[in-house]
C-alpha cells in the first residue's frame, strides 16, 4: 500500500520517498503501515493508493520516529498547515 503525496508537502513536512508512515482511522481506530510516493510538485495531492484508499480518511495520516535522548532534545517537529486544495497556507 502507498501513499502519495505531492512534493512541496514532502519537502515542507520532511517525508523520505519509500518512508514507512503510520495511518490511523481516527473514527474506527484501525491502524496500518503505509510506503510513501511522490506525485508532482504543486499538485495538491495527497492520496492513498489501492486498498488503504477504503481504509482511512482525511486526517489520518501519521508520521513519527525513535530518537536517542540527545536526537529527542534537538529535534524540532514539523507541523504543516493547509488549505482545501492542500497548498500550504500561510498560518
Amino acid at each position: 500500500m502507498l501513499i502519495s503525496i505531492d512534493r512541496t508537502l514532502l519537502d515542507a513536512a520532511g517525508f523520505l520517498i519509500n518512508e514507512r508512515v503510520e495511518i490511523y482511522n481516527i473514527e474506527t481506530t484501525g491502524r496500518f503501515a503505509i510506503y510513501v510516493i511522490e506525485t508532482p510538485d504543486g499538485s495538491g495531492t495527497i492520496g492513498l493508493n489501492g486498498a488503504a484508499a477504503r481504509l482511512a480518511m482525511t486526517g489520518d495520516i501519521l508520521a513519527y520516529a525513535s530518537f536517542d535522548v540527545a536526537e529527542a532534545n534537538a529535534f524540532k517537529p514539523r507541523v504543516v498547515l493547509v488549505d482545501r486544495e492542500n497548498r500550504i497556507s500561510p498560518t
